[in-house]
């Protein structure tokens, strides 16, 4: 395998496809709002599956990319690493199980923690700035929703304690607590990119700002569920894939810089096969889990509560194994 290439510390050029995808949702939802999700749905169907489940099914792969693993070693490995991943996600459901209310907000702090520290940029000998940017760029994507979106946001939340027995949330605190964030994300961002500019890093706060834009025009015009599909198929996914990519063995088909739609298709084909056992395993685990709970899923709101909580159990072993592995050089 290749040695790991470092994250980008500027502007990258694969950031445009992610770019692009917001880009081409918004206008959908501005032109067209009232059929948006009709318009978005079966290409977002098609990445979550694609990318959104593709991009944790190569997680067995990480660490050998970082450690190779030869040999016999290798099913020594692989057992470790099952049998880990596999009481991360059992200690999880034990924590829906008995404290469900815990569980929503923790859900929540590791979205906020795993999608943000994979947006922000490398921050060499400076790792209280990376953390900042991190939570900074994770919380902003709650928070916008939470002011355009306040209804419907309050309802997937309680929607989701009431299917795993939690304690409702009620309006006056979920506003209550959206403003004071807000105020946080609002000055957090301000005092980040005032940093960026002491440091002579004005090409980090530029770049910062336009993904704050993109992205706040996103949850502003598409419903939230609408837009955190968008976000977590076409640019957390995505992004993770092609940083992925290299350390699998890809190898770009040409020397350009230059973001090319048919590199792309390149990319996401050779990661899909690589996950592919993997990407079987879980869509059959996902029907058996839709029979087990047919009959709670009788609504939207329980079939979207379903997919939230397992969404949650997979996300605590891949978020540490992404901070632990993967991000673990972002600042030092």
């Amino acid at each position: 395998m290749k040695t790991p290439a470092p994250i980008a510390t500027s502007f990258a050029p694969h950031m445009l496809y992610s770019y692009g995808a917001v880009v081409a949702a918004m206008a959908v939802g501005v032109v067209a709002p009232a059929a948006a999700a009709v318009f978005l749905g079966p290409l977002l169907l098609l990445g979550l599956v694609v990318l959104g489940l593709a991009h944790g099914a190569c997680d067995q792969l990480v660490f050998p990319a970082y450690h190779p693993v030869r040999g016999k070693a290798w099913w020594l490995y692989l057992a470790r690493f099952l049998v880990s991943y596999l009481a991360l996600a059992a200690a999880e459901v034990i924590g829906w199980w008995l404290w469900p209310s815990a569980a929503v907000l923790f859900f929540f702090l590791l979205t906020i923690w795993h999608w943000g520290s994979a947006d922000a940029p490398t921050q060499p000998g400076r790792p209280a700035l990376w953390v900042a940017h991190s939570i900074l760029r994770g919380t902003l994507l709650f928070v916008i929703p939470a002011f355009a979106w306040p209804a419907a946001m309050l309802h997937i939340i309680n929607s989701l304690l009431r299917f795993t027995g939690g304690q409702l949330v009620t309006a006056t605190v979920f506003t209550t607590v959206a403003q004071a964030v807000g105020w946080v994300v609002v000055l957090g961002h301000l005092g980040l990119w005032v940093g960026y500019a002491r440091l002579n890093k004005a090409h980090r706060w530029r770049i910062d700002a336009l993904e704050v834009l993109l992205l706040t025009g996103l949850f502003v015009v598409l419903p939230p569920l609408l837009a955190v599909g968008i976000y977590f198929c076409f640019w957390h996914s995505l992004q993770h894939v092609l940083r992925l990519n290299p350390l699998l063995g890809y190898t770009a088909q040409t020397g350009s810089r230059r973001a090319k739609w048919g590199d792309l298709l390149r990319e996401i084909g050779f990661f899909v096969r690589r996950s592919l056992p993997i990407l079987l395993i879980s869509l059959v685990a996902l029907a058996v889990l839709y029979v087990l709970f047919a009959t709670r899923l009788s609504t939207p709101d329980a079939v979207v509560s379903l997919a939230l909580v397992v969404a949650s159990v997979v996300t605590l072993p891949h978020a540490l194994l992404v901070s632990l592995v993967m991000d673990r050089k972002a600042a030092s």
